[in-house]
């Protein structure tokens, strides 16, 4: 036996030499791959980390910067915007002279004559229902509207990180624009109460005088018929606009024309270094006229509209005995002038704001409006 395993061992002596020297060598490649193979798998692991970490670190930033754009939004420009439309339309609108005509009527027969008399009431029938109606829409188109800037400002900061931008240079690009860019962004919520709140004002009474045609002073009016009165007024407001004409209240023809004056006139000089800024200010208003031209954005002012006349007019119910059987419209009309103060108070103390922002249908708007904005232009 042991004779033949040493012949064995003689014959094949060489082959098994080769071969534990094969599979020795294979071993240690093997152990060298799985090595390398680990050392590699802790360098992916460690990028994957590093990347994650800066990542995070840019969405923080991001996160940052849009909160502090919404701050400004929610404590300086809509509110700003709203105090500057409350003195303009109680400026406009005002009664207040043509209330202490008719007393003077009262207390001197002879101060009036029948025509103007009638004239003078008529004129206050037409401008305590302008008044109301156009606080409602205007603080209903600037609470949506600027909701819609605050959109269209976080996504294009989403978008910088989408398309890869480094941390660094997304901060330095953001901050910039923070500075100039966004303020005069967010500056055109004042657009309609700087350049075109006499216009809106005179096509909103063009509607009021319309519908209030027939309606005699005498009439009973109960909170029913006054809710089909406002929502009409509202129709034919939006009639008289027609092809969306409407955002021309709310958005200027040539917006960086408008920032560049607005820049002149707060400071006093021409800042070439802006111009940067209004190139993308343009492209942001552009984005901004596409959206309120939609038909989704349609769909929710008008819910909006009707949500807040049926407020409102549910308010002025509270303020009535038998609100069922009404009051004679001339008796009305002193407390629907009075109603469009609570349509104009500041965004904080608005409760009709308030009920427009927790609107399930407004909010799904916006949330759809960010996650699938219009296409650059």
């Amino acid at each position: 036996m042991l004779a033949s395993a040493r012949g064995f061992w003689a014959r094949h002596r060489r082959k098994i030499l080769v071969s534990l020297g094969v599979a020795g060598v294979g071993y240690a490649a093997y152990r060298f791959y799985d090595a390398r193979r680990a050392q590699l798998v802790r360098v992916q692991q460690l990028r994957a980390m590093e990347e994650r970490t800066a990542e995070d670190l840019v969405k923080n930033q991001l996160q940052a910067h849009f909160e502090k754009v919404k701050r400004i939004c929610d404590t300086t420009t809509l509110p700003l915007a709203m105090h500057h439309l409350s003195d303009k339309i109680t400026s406009e609108l005002d009664i207040s002279k043509l209330t202490d005509k008719l007393r003077r009527g009262k207390v001197d027969s002879s101060a009036l004559t029948p025509k103007e008399k009638y004239d003078t009431w008529e004129e206050i029938k037409i401008k305590s229902f302008t008044k109301t109606v156009s606080s409602m829409w205007a603080m209903t188109l600037l609470s949506l509207y600027v909701r819609v800037q605050v959109t269209i400002l976080g996504r294009h900061l989403y978008l910088d990180i989408a398309r890869g931008t480094n941390g660094a240079q997304l901060q330095t690009e953001s901050d910039t624009f923070s500075e100039n860019g966004h303020k005069s962004f967010l500056a055109m919520a004042d657009y309609l109460v700087t350049d075109k709140i006499t216009a809106f004002i005179t096509q909103m009474q063009r509607a009021a005088t319309e519908v209030l045609k027939e309606k005699q002073l005498k009439d009973q009016m109960n909170m029913d018929q006054v809710l089909q009165t406002v929502l009409q007024i509202l129709d034919t407001f939006m009639g008289l606009c027609q092809d969306n004409s409407w955002i021309n209240y709310l958005v200027p023809e040539n917006p960086p024309v408008y920032a560049q004056l607005m820049a002149v006139s707060s400071s006093g000089f021409d800042d070439s270094s802006l111009l940067n800024d209004f190139r993308k200010l343009d492209q942001l208003m552009s984005e901004t006229r596409i959206v309120l031209a939609s038909d989704d954005f349609r769909n929710i002012m008008e819910r909006s509209l009707r949500k807040i006349a049926e407020v409102v007019v549910e308010d002025l119910g509270v303020q009535i005995v038998t609100p069922g059987l009404g009051l004679p419209l001339a008796t009305l009309l002193p407390k629907v002038g009075h109603l469009s103060s609570p349509l104009l108070e500041v965004p904080n103390k608005n409760k009709h704001i308030q009920i427009i922002r927790s609107m399930p249908e407004v909010e799904l708007f916006y949330t759809f409006l960010y996650a699938n904005m219009p296409p650059e232009t």
